[in-house]
């Protein structure tokens, strides 16, 4: 039989069948070890084939993975292993995040971003909380806003307790297999609950003492939007590790930095000390955004040695 994980909780795997039924499943023992360098051989989104388990009513044994169309990874934090799917075959990648109640730092907005990027996977940005921002923080997030939307990317700014546009959240997600991710405690659960009732995911307050988000999914799950499409939640992360990239390649998955590397002196420029480099100039005019390309210069300096 074939059909879709949909969830997945690190030893069972809960697959949707062309029909519609839900079966719990396993993963072959062979199956395990065959070639996998990444914590979860299969992850919600992988199109499977599995056998029915005789002695029970709705179990299965995953036997086969479909070739993925695409997938958000990250760097594992379990040093056994290299990485981390978070989902696969998805439409698009959505990043919420907050400027505080907690803070969402640029870098991992942008380390996600890369990681779309590369995969060639749409991303959206939703900025949540915006009934509890004062006016710095405001000014802060009309500059992110024009900052990610000249560098192509959709934004929203969001009030979920307020339900400010949240239609318009819908109009993006409707018809959309979307993965949403985001650090935890930015509303992520809030939001699914808004957009489907039914699904009751547990929400928490923030923490008063370390102003970060207490978790509250503990593991991805494929959600039905009543609208059309579905969206998978994932747990809070509060690192987004790239893996798997060549470090000459970063500056791609970067639109407008990419963009403007077109007219560098050198070919191979790494746009870091090169004379003639036309991204430092379009940093220094103001055409690239100085918090985007820092990042950039980040995310290719910190853990090298994690580039192939």
């Amino acid at each position: 039989m074939e059909g879709t994980v949909i969830k997945s909780t690190g030893s069972w795997y809960y697959v949707r069948d062309e029909q519609g039924s839900i079966w719990a499943c396993k993963i072959k023992g062979t199956f395990r070890i065959k070639g996998i360098r990444t914590t979860n051989p299969v992850a919600v989104g992988d199109v499977v084939d599995f056998n029915k388990v005789p002695e029970g009513e709705r179990e299965g044994l995953i036997t086969r993975l479909h070739p993925r169309r695409n997938y958000i990874i990250r760097r594992a934090t379990n040093l056994s292993r290299e990485s981390h799917i978070i989902a696969s075959n998805i439409d698009q990648a959505v990043i919420m995040a907050t400027l505080a109640y907690p803070q969402t730092y640029t870098l991992f907005i942008d380390r996600f971003l890369v990681t779309a990027e590369a995969y060639r996977i749409p991303a959206k940005i939703l900025f949540n909380k915006i009934d509890l921002y004062d006016e710095k923080l405001n000014q802060q997030l009309d500059h992110l806003t024009d900052l990610y939307e000249h560098a192509g990317y959709t934004c929203l700014k969001l009030s979920l307790t307020r339900e400010k546009n949240l239609e318009a959240v819908k109009d993006l997600l409707k018809d959309q297999t979307s993965v949403i991710a985001g650090n935890s405690g930015v509303g992520k659960s809030t939001l699914i609950n808004r957009l489907n009732p039914e699904a009751e995911l547990r929400t928490a307050e923030i923490s008063n003492y370390h102003k970060a988000g207490k978790h509250c999914t503990t593991f991805a799950e494929m959600i039905d939007l009543p609208f059309g499409g579905h969206i998978i939640d994932t747990p809070g992360i509060k690192g987004f590790g790239l893996i798997d990239f060549y470090k000459e390649e970063i500056y791609h998955y970067f639109p407008e930095i990419f963009k403007a590397s077109q007219e560098c002196k050198f070919h191979n420029c790494t746009h870091t000390h090169e004379p003639g480099c036309n991204v430092k100039e379009s940093v220094k005019n103001g055409t690239i955004s100085e918090t985007r390309y820092n990042n950039y210069i980040r995310i290719l300096e910190d853990n090298e040695e994690k580039f192939r």
